[in-house]
Order: C-alpha cells, then sequence, then structure tokens
C-alpha cells in the first residue's frame, strides 16, 4: 500500500461493486454482516489503499472504502476544496446507503481520519440515518490540535520529498513526468484541504474512539494521538504499533486485530 494512487487501471483490479460513486466494495459483504466498516483514506490517497484490508476484514464485516474525487476513476473529476465539503457529502451518502439495521463503524487514516470524523458528526446532526457506534483514527494528531504545515504551499519537488520521508510512497513511479502532472494536484489538494482544516470548538462524536499510531511517525506523537479523548463523549483508547506514518502497511495483521476487538463487540 502506498500513500499515492495511480489512475484507474493502475495496479489494481476495478470494484466487484461501488454502491454510487464515493463508496467501493471491493469484496462482497457476508449474508449477516456483523457490522459495516467504512475506511477514509489519507491525502493523495484512494479507495484501493484498503484493498488489503478489505480482502480479510469482508468475511465478518461490509467493507466500505470512501474514493475521494480527482484519482483513479474519478481523476477527471476536481477535488474537494475543504475537509467540510467531503463530509457533507459523504454524510449524505452513506445516510442514503448504509443500513441502520447492524453496527457502523469507522476507520480514518491520516487525513482521512477528520474527514471520518467531521463525516460522524454531520451524521449526529442529520439525525435521519445511521451513525458510527466506533470511531478508528489512525496516524493524526487530535483535531484540536490542526495546524497549517505549509506542505500543499511546497513546490512540487520538495512536496514530494515530504511524500518519501513520510515514508509510504513510492517515489519511482513519480518519475513518470506524466504520471507526475497527473497526480501531483491531487496530492496538493488533499492536503490544502487538511491543512486548512479548523474544528469547532469543544467538537465532539457520541461515539468511543480508539485512537492508532506509529511509534515513529514523523508526524505524531503519542500526546498529540492520546488528544483525541477530548473529542468523544464515550470511552477513549490509545493503540500504538512499531513503525511510521504508514505503520498500517506492514502491521496489518495486528492492526485487523485491534479493529476486530473493537468491532466485533458492537450490538446492533
Amino acid at each position: 500500500m502506498t500513500a499515492t494512487s495511480l489512475p484507474a487501471g493502475g495496479g489494481r483490479t476495478l470494484p466487484l461493486d461501488h454502491p454510487g460513486p464515493w463508496l467501493r466494495r471491493y469484496h462482497g459483504a457476508p449474508a449477516r454482516a456483523a457490522a459495516t466498516l467504512v475506511c477514509f483514506p489519507h491525502a493523495g490517497g484512494s479507495a484501493s489503499f484498503y484493498y488489503p484490508y478489505s480482502e480479510v476484514l469482508s468475511a465478518r464485516y461490509d467493507v466500505l472504502a470512501v474514493q475521494y474525487p480527482g484519482r483513479q476513476d474519478r481523476h477527471r473529476e476536481p477535488c474537494a476544496e475543504s475537509v467540510a465539503e467531503l463530509a457533507r457529502t459523504l454524510a449524505a451518502e452513506l445516510a442514503a446507503r448504509v443500513p441502520a439495521d447492524r453496527p457502523l463503524a469507522f476507520f480514518g487514516h491520516s487525513m482521512g481520519a477528520v474527514v471520518g470524523f467531521e463525516t460522524a458528526r454531520a451524521l449526529e446532526r442529520l439525525g435521519t440515518g445511521p451513525t458510527p457506534d466506533l470511531f478508528l483514527a489512525s496516524g493524526r494528531r487530535a483535531p484540536a490540535l490542526s495546524r497549517d504545515d505549509g506542505i500543499h504551499r511546497l513546490a512540487d519537488r520538495a512536496l514530494l520529498a515530504e511524500l518519501q520521508r513520510l515514508g509510504g510512497t513510492d517515489v519511482r513511479m513519480l518519475e513518470d513526468p506524466e504520471l507526475f502532472q497527473l497526480v501531483m494536484p491531487t496530492i496538493r489538494a488533499d492536503f490544502k484541504a487538511v491543512e486548512t482544516y479548523v474544528p469547532e470548538d469543544g467538537a465532539r462524536v457520541r461515539c468511543p474512539v480508539v485512537a492508532l499510531i506509529g511509534d515513529a511517525d514523523p508526524r505524531v506523537t503519542a500526546e498529540q494521538a492520546a488528544a483525541w479523548r477530548d473529542h468523544t463523549a464515550a470511552d477513549f483508547s490509545l493503540r500504538v504499533f512499531p513503525g511510521g506514518h504508514f505503520y498500517l502497511a506492514d502491521r496489518q495483521r495486528e492492526v485487523i486485530a485491534t479493529i476486530t476487538a473493537h468491532v466485533d463487540p458492537l450490538k446492533a
């Protein structure tokens, strides 16, 4: 799994089933799915980042991965300009498409953590559909600690160097000038959306929150991740894994065990 996603047809089988343009279901859901698990990608990422997780977890859950505009099969669409814009649209999509008769869990990595958080809050405000019973926030400092690090304003090569520092991008694939020009605007737009994100004072979700990070993440400390406890009205826990910002690529088995340990006890 890499941070940067190829256009459609670039290394992944197209989805088996995709309920609308915003959601991808790569593997069929079990007849009696124990829960719906919605996964939100990082900046520059796509739904296919979660393909390996879907491959394992779809044996017990209905796994849906979010596809932001501006990448893969949506590469001709303009990227969203803000986290709020993404959250509003995704809340409406999920309210219309996710069944309310089973538990609902969100997993978001990096940018996906704040998009998932604000989508959960938008669903709670809607009050017309399911709301998350659990939120897993990965690789991201708490919303109240959000800041603009100026990454989206860097020159292309400096931005690429930052991605390389995070360790999730195979920069060799961006040595192709055509591919580089195709992918970089999406990465830049995503970083702008997340770096200009400012949560409301006291923003919380009603469900429990689990924060997950790598112990060598250059972007998030354990203390910053632990501050997610201030963004839930329910229980909070923190899990630290060996690894950097993309620890979940190398620690798939442990992360899946953490997900199932928290999702399985949820009751409809």
